[in-house]
């Protein structure tokens, strides 16, 4: 008899917090949810984004290449009364990088800076995000799981050539989906 090989989610399952995992269970509805909400009033922005605001415009191969990217956030959906249903955020930059064998990424500049590890998940399409987010002026970002409160999770996807989708569902902030999209910065540091 044959042992059937670990599925690749029992990796990240066994880090990530219960709240985490409901959150990437529940992706479709936050997708779902926050595009409605900002269907109302930015209809035509959400267009223009094209596939990055599409819920299945993930492609297999979701791994990004190490490097430097031009990374730019998008939020949606209202996560209270008074919050916006749409807002769109000036890049940044972001780094990719291998550590102890996984991709991390990690924002490099902001007084808000997530960062977190990509696990391989069982979906060929996407890769598992858990990451906490650094404040002002701290150097580093607490570990995942060290605060609650700055712990993020979510699914990295490629939706085309050298661009990819890191998606947050319900963040614990002022929307119901958060967006970021890398693209590769052209000349690469040394």
């Amino acid at each position: 008899m044959v042992a059937e090989p670990p599925l690749k989610s029992e990796a990240w399952t066994e880090v990530a917090t219960a709240a985490d995992e409901s959150r990437i269970a529940r992706i479709g509805l936050a997708w779902q949810s926050a595009l409605a909400d900002a269907r109302r009033g930015f209809a035509g922005e959400i267009r223009g984004e094209g596939n990055l605001l599409e819920p299945r415009g993930a492609l297999p191969r979701p791994a990004p290449t190490p490097g430097s990217y031009n990374c730019r956030l998008i939020k949606l959906g209202k996560a209270t009364q008074k919050g916006l249903a749409f807002e769109r955020f000036k890049p940044f930059f972001c780094y990719v990088e291998v550590e102890d064998e996984l991709l991390t990424i990690v924002k490099q500049t902001g007084s808000q800076r997530p960062a977190g590890r990509l696990w391989e998940d069982d979906r060929p399409d996407r890769l598992i995000f858990l990451g906490s987010l650094a404040l002002g002026t701290e150097q580093q970002p607490l570990a995942y799981g060290e605060d609650p409160k700055r712990d993020m999770a979510g699914v990295l996807e490629r939706i085309g050539p050298f661009r990819w989708r890191l998606v947050i569902p319900w963040p614990q902030g002022t929307s119901k989906l958060d967006v970021f999209e890398l693209t590769p910065v052209t000349d690469q540091p040394k």
